[in-house]
């Protein structure tokens, strides 16, 4: 019976040797779902993308004083992820002449697409 039990744990603990590990941030390979691009170069632009891990950003850029000498680039987005707890982070930024301004929320969820819409003037 003794040899028996040996044997049997013995097992167990080769099962849970040869399990592969969770994925991390470190060997987890995301995919991109959605990319969007609207950039000549030349002022305005605007991108987004989302991936397979959850991770998203939202980013559009405004020229301002076109051809003036404090000509500058405003910029508003939100970006956001899912930290390996489970909890989405998202991170609502402005910068502009004021300077940079950002907000995080944490939530179990994530923010629907129409509030990342009128957010970034959608």
């Amino acid at each position: 019976m003794k040899l028996y039990f040996q044997l049997l744990v013995l097992c167990l603990v080769a099962v849970a040797v040869a399990a592969p590990p969770p994925p991390t941030y470190n060997n987890y390979n995301a995919e991109i779902l959605r990319y969007e691009n609207d950039n000549i170069g030349l002022g305005d632009y605007r991108y987004a993308f989302e991936q397979s891990d959850g991770t998203k950003q939202e980013q559009q850029g405004d020229l301002r004083n076109v051809g003036r000498d404090n000509e500058a680039i405003a910029v508003k987005g939100v970006y956001s992820w899912i930290a390996p707890n489970g909890i989405r982070y998202t991170v609502i930024y402005t910068a502009d002449e004021e300077g940079y301004k950002s907000e995080i929320e944490e939530a179990p969820g994530g923010l629907p697409p129409s509030a990342v819409a009128s957010l970034l003037g959608g």
